[in-house]
């Protein structure tokens, strides 16, 4: 059974999201505060964080962190807000989603089996065969092993940003609206598509070796994003 620690200080909404995660068949911690979700979350790491935003003691953004610092636990972000700064913010410190108040809780149960699957591959065997490697240049990527490597050293992916990338690797050349992209990687058919240009930024942060000008994973103005694998001799993979 997937343990969900859920944080937030309204009681009403901690109530009614427990009540919808108990019956999906998840079992559920509550913490109404930053201090007791952080602290929580470093005694017994949840499977699943559902984090409000605005919370006591230590905002949701400092709780996410803190979390993300002890390992990939998959965090989907509450916010009463709908400013895009505020969901921008959630997504960039490494929350994998985002659900703004007031929301459906089936929608939220459907967010959380969405990304527990997702995250599922992560208990995969860590040394994945060689062959099964993708290339391109001074990346490598290992999908049963959810490993990331540039230039021979390991790089640390949140979820979705691995799963983008190998979508990219799979699709070398080919340009991809973000439309395409909410669909194939996030498997939404609807959804803010800041949440995938926010991704593409953080995703070319760790792999470009100028984020500012990127040569890997390029604009197509009008339409989306292409990844642009590098010849042989700009840049030899460094894996093995």
């Amino acid at each position: 059974m997937k343990r969900i620690l859920v944080v937030d200080d309204d009681p009403t909404v901690s109530e009614v999201v427990t009540g919808y995660l108990d019956r999906a068949g998840f079992a559920v911690d509550v913490a109404a505060d930053g201090p007791a979700a952080a602290a929580r979350a470093a005694a017994q790491p949840p499977d699943l964080v559902v984090l409000d935003l605005m919370l006591p003691g230590m905002d949701g953004l400092e709780v996410c962190r803190r979390i993300r610092e002890n390992g990939p636990i998959p965090v989907i972000m509450l916010t009463a807000r709908g400013d895009e700064e505020d969901r921008i913010l959630g997504l960039e410190v490494g929350a994998d989603d985002y659900v703004t108040k007031p929301f459906s809780p089936r929608e939220l149960v459907l967010r959380v089996q969405s990304v527990l699957r997702r995250a599922g591959a992560l208990t995969a065997a860590r040394n994945a065969p060689a062959e099964s490697r993708l290339r391109a240049g001074p990346l490598a990527l290992e999908p049963q092993a959810r490993r990331a490597i540039r230039h021979g050293t390991e790089i640390a992916l949140t979820i979705r940003e691995f799963d983008l990338l190998e979508y990219f690797l799979r699709h070398p050349g080919q340009a991809t609206s973000r439309e395409e992209l909410m669909r194939r990687v996030w498997g939404w058919e609807f959804g803010d598509l800041s949440t995938v240009t926010v991704h593409v930024r953080r995703l070319r942060e760790k792999i470009e070796g100028d984020p500012a000008r990127p040569r890997l994973i390029s604009t197509v103005w009008g339409v989306g994003y292409r990844f642009d694998p590098p010849p042989a001799e700009d840049g030899a993979d460094h894996a093995e």
